[in-house]
């Protein structure tokens, strides 16, 4: 969203839980400078105002160490809405199974999005998106930004580009431009025949699955990382059921996932220098080899950002060479 702006010539500033802190930039904010804040569990348990437009995009099982049951972790979740005015936009994915669960309560406007629903201002048919039946953006394949999470994701920037009247087609053109983030199904280079792919980012199982379904030439998952109460069985289940040969697993969870595995090469390590080391060996040429660990770093590594930096010096020394 900050790019879109930027593109439409907004003053904008990115701050939150993507890495820079609100409170280190608030002498730089100024009254017209637009905030795009990415806002963790953590962070919003505590607030005690809204954003103007507020947007949740999903709910799945996390930070179930810091929290004394889910419930609680959704209700932190919901607090985005919490303190809205009526003048204020409620922006939420109806297609989650928890969000469409539990009712959104909030004064502000309540705009449910959905990829399947057609009820809502903004629908997808087929390929194209349309806001109020008229078409506003096309997925023609020209996005870096890959999978249908993401094509999700478009449709609540193209419904906040609606609300503060942006220009549809730099909107588009700042969609179609925007490249991936580091550590987000980033891709690392093909060394000695093999695709290795930096997913560090993910850190619950529905974001390695989702991962999986983008990349699709998986023949090689290194998964596991920090226990914190996560229900393994959906990630196992699909596991199981999909055409990925070597599946690495890492310590804590990876040993849960290792012992779920059937019919699959499956393989124990103690580390991510190890982890790489065998999917060098066993990955198939013209593959994929991905990590997406499904879990937490903590306990292990810094932050996602060492364990995927750590992965890419990795792969970078498997080969002097790209190949």
């Amino acid at each position: 969203m900050a790019s879109v702006l930027q593109k439409n010539g907004k003053s904008e500033m990115l701050l939150g839980n993507i890495g820079v802190p609100i409170f280190d930039m608030i002498d730089e904010i100024k009254k017209d400078t637009i905030l795009v804040l990415e806002l963790s569990s953590h962070a919003l348990q505590y607030i005690k105002k809204s954003p103007n437009i507020g947007i949740l995009l999903n709910i799945f099982e996390e930070h179930l160490d810091h929290y004394k049951s889910y419930e609680e972790y959704i209700d932190a979740k919901y607090k985005v809405f919490k303190y809205q005015k009526a003048t204020d936009y409620a922006l939420y994915n109806i297609d989650n199974e928890v969000i469409s669960s539990k009712q959104v309560e909030t004064k502000a406007t309540k705009i449910a999005i959905s990829m399947k629903n057609q009820v809502s201002d903004i629908v997808l048919k087929g390929n194209k998106i349309y806001y109020k039946e008229n078409k506003i953006y096309t997925d023609d394949g020209k996005r870096h930004i890959l999978g249908e999470h993401n094509l999700n994701n478009i449709m609540f920037v193209l419904m906040a580009s609606a609300i503060l009247k942006l220009d549809f087609e730099l909107t588009k053109q700042a969609i179609n431009e925007f490249m991936p983030l580091e550590h987000r199904m980033e891709y690392v280079g093909k060394f000695e025949g093999v695709d290795y792919y930096n997913d560090s980012i993910a850190t619950i199982p529905e974001a390695t699955i989702n991962a999986l379904e983008t990349l699709k030439n998986v023949n090689t998952l290194i998964i596991g990382g920090k226990d914190r109460g996560v229900d393994q069985s959906k990630i196992i289940d699909y596991l199981n059921n999909s055409k990925i040969e070597n599946i690495i697993c890492l310590p804590k969870t990876g040993e849960y996932i290792a012992e779920g595995m059937k019919n699959k090469k499956t393989y124990l390590v103690q580390d991510l220098k190890e982890a790489v080391k065998i999917a060098k060996e066993e990955t198939k040429k013209g593959a994929i080899c991905l990590l997406s660990p499904a879990a937490s770093s903590y306990g292990y590594f810094k932050n996602f950002k060492e364990r995927g930096n750590l992965f890419k010096e990795y792969c970078e020394g498997i080969s002097a060479k790209k190949v």
